[in-house]
């Protein structure tokens, strides 16, 4: 059973700035004031970032605002290009202190990771890419694997915030984390295809999907996926957590990515095509797990 991580106080509060305070910029900007950060907070429309008030947040006016005396920066913000924009067109860069340290938990692509990188350097400031998984439960819970590439001196410096949020994982120079997120994506989004298309298989041939599900968990193709998504697909319960539109991002992020080193990516190719018809015919909002309704519909099935 999950249980949520214990909050562990940081011996000395540390400034930290959250540019983004969305669904998982939510959970992290609390679980970093309950710990004893000193909290200032951004975001775009500033509603979202007063939520974080009541558990002790500075609310910034400005990204560079919340910048300027931080310690530590921490974006969780929609895309590459919204982390650029926030960075180096509406201040924050030009606001942050000497050797003040940037960890991107935004999904971007690796190459914009090693740009935004380069950028910072050039300013003095470092950078830590350390985009993560586990969703906003694994947020509330301090249960998020983080996958952090950049100067292991750097990760080793801000060890101790990420540990107040899940598990860091070192996994090599900048751009590194986003790859390994991009290879999170890729088998959380190959997989759900996998699930569904299964289940859906057993259900047009008569048999009862809520028991295979049963009969094969614990075998070799138990999962998480199978588990979690496989239950929304038999209770038809596609409420977004995360959704069609963001896998699809991911999967052209990731196929971006394979063309630019010059790698075949076969398998996410077809997933991103039906990703994208699933968005193509209204999934768009949907949880990710909604490519069921996608295969379903393509075979006659309600």
């Amino acid at each position: 059973m999950n249980t949520p991580t214990a909050h562990h106080p940081l011996s000395t509060p540390i400034r930290i700035a959250v540019l983004g305070v969305g669904m998982m910029g939510l959970p992290i900007g609390r679980r970093l004031c309950e710990a004893g950060c000193d909290v200032s907070a951004w975001n775009r429309s500033r509603i979202k970032a007063e939520r974080l008030q009541p558990f002790g947040a500075r609310v910034a006016d400005s990204p560079g605002d919340a910048c300027a005396q931080a310690e530590v920066v921490i974006t969780l913000l929609e895309s590459g290009e919204v982390v650029e924009d926030v960075l180096f067109r509406q201040g924050a860069a030009e606001h942050l202190q000497p050797h003040a340290l940037v960890v991107d938990m935004s999904s971007i692509q690796p190459r914009q990771a090693r740009d935004h990188a380069a950028r910072l350097a050039a300013l003095g400031v470092q950078h830590l890419d350390a985009p993560v998984s586990g969703g906003t439960l694994g947020a509330e819970q301090g249960q998020l694997a983080i996958m952090v590439g950049g100067r292991q001196a750097d990760f080793e410096r801000v060890r101790p915030v990420l540990e107040l949020l899940g598990r860091p994982t070192y996994v090599g120079p900048t751009g590194a984390g986003q790859l390994a997120k991009l290879a999170n994506q890729m088998i959380v989004g190959i997989t759900i295809g996998a699930v569904a298309e299964a289940l859906l298989l057993c259900e047009k041939g008569g048999a009862d999907m809520a028991r295979v599900k049963e009969a094969i968990t614990g075998g070799f193709a138990d999962s998480r996926i199978l588990q979690v998504h496989g239950q929304r697909m038999i209770e038809r319960d596609f409420t977004k957590r995360g959704a069609v539109s963001v896998q699809l991002k991911d999967m052209r992020n990731a196929l971006a990515t394979a063309g630019e080193i010059g790698f075949e990516a076969p398998v996410t190719q077809l997933f991103e095509s039906l990703f994208a018809q699933a968005a193509d015919h209204g999934l768009a909002d949907l949880d990710h797990s909604a490519l069921f309704v996608e295969l379903a519909s393509r075979n006659g099935m309600a």
